[in-house]
């Protein structure tokens, strides 16, 4: 269903898979079957998971797995009720997500133009795009060819659930991008990857055809130790923040900045309200005739 209805990514459809299937261990050595499960056993597992020591949002993560799971044992019938209704959520506290300053960020720039060669154009490429559009690295690694427009300028982004999303780049990432399609042809692989990294605009000899994340993440590593930056501070996703964060504090409003990121619910893209907090903040000691007379 996740697949097939909801055109879910598969990196999402293996989390559903290994949290199912811890649930159901659970289930097991209590001599019950998950789909049996009734709203006590649930309760039990919860329980179980914060006894071990869970941060609330993996439990979180976890129950709302479970969650479509006996949802969709309603829907088919298979079940005349749904036990998870009941359950409350854990309790989270609210955490920032994790930022690089903007000088931090263009000290990675300035460690990535340090590198020479093909090597050195894409990873600056890479680099330059992830932090002018905010992707998510699944979308940034598997971008096709045919995502970039003719000039250069635009991406065409398929994100969760197979949704498109048009995203600009800056004058910066149009020149490395192309700067290194000067290049490209280096990464070609050659025999049975080749017709499928044909097709990537970062093409590699991995399964897919195309760079894989986690050697991505290595490559920002090993960066950001390059740049005398916390290597622990730095992966992808700290530059999708990062980029969240800092068109916030320019002036964006928070439903461009949705649109960018290709979040389905503007609530998630509320993190970044410590941002407009600051703003707002700021904008009253400036313009507020009060506060300006006192200062």
């Amino acid at each position: 269903m996740l697949a097939a209805e909801r055109g879910a990514a598969v990196n999402t459809i293996e989390s559903y898979r290994r949290d199912l299937a811890h649930f159901a261990a659970f289930a097991a050595a209590r001599r019950r079957r998950p789909e049996d499960a009734d709203s006590a056993l649930i309760r039990a597992y919860l329980a179980r998971l914060a006894g071990a020591g869970m941060a609330p949002r993996t439990s979180a993560r976890r129950l709302s797995a479970l969650r479509q799971f006996f949802r969709f044992l309603h829907a088919e019938r298979v079940r005349d009720d749904d036990p998870s209704a009941v359950i409350d959520s854990p309790r989270q506290g609210r955490t920032l997500p994790r930022h690089l300053s903007e000088d931090e960020v263009e000290r990675l720039l300035a460690a990535a133009r340090n590198h020479p060669g093909p090597e050195g154009a894409r990873l600056v490429a890479l680099l330059e795009i992830l932090y002018a559009t905010g992707l998510r690295v699944s979308e940034l690694v598997a971008l096709p060819l045919s995502a970039v427009s003719r000039d250069g300028r635009l991406l065409t982004v398929r994100g969760k659930g197979g949704k498109e999303r048009l995203v600009p780049l800056t004058d910066p990432a149009t020149a490395a991008l192309d700067t290194y399609a000067g290049v490209r042809t280096v990464f070609l692989p050659k025999g049975k990857a080749a017709p499928a990294a044909t097709r990537c605009l970062f093409p590699s000899r991995g399964r897919d055809g195309h760079l894989t994340r986690a050697r991505f993440a290595q490559m920002l590593k090993g960066l950001a130790v390059e740049a005398g930056l916390d290597a622990a501070r730095v992966s992808p996703h700290v530059l999708r923040h990062s980029f969240a964060s800092h068109l916030l504090a320019h002036g964006a409003d928070l439903r461009s900045v949705q649109l960018l990121l290709g979040h389905a619910d503007i609530a998630t893209t509320q993190i970044y309200t410590h941002v407009l907090d600051e703003r707002l903040k700021a904008l009253v000691q400036d313009a507020h005739p009060l506060a300006r007379a006192k200062s």
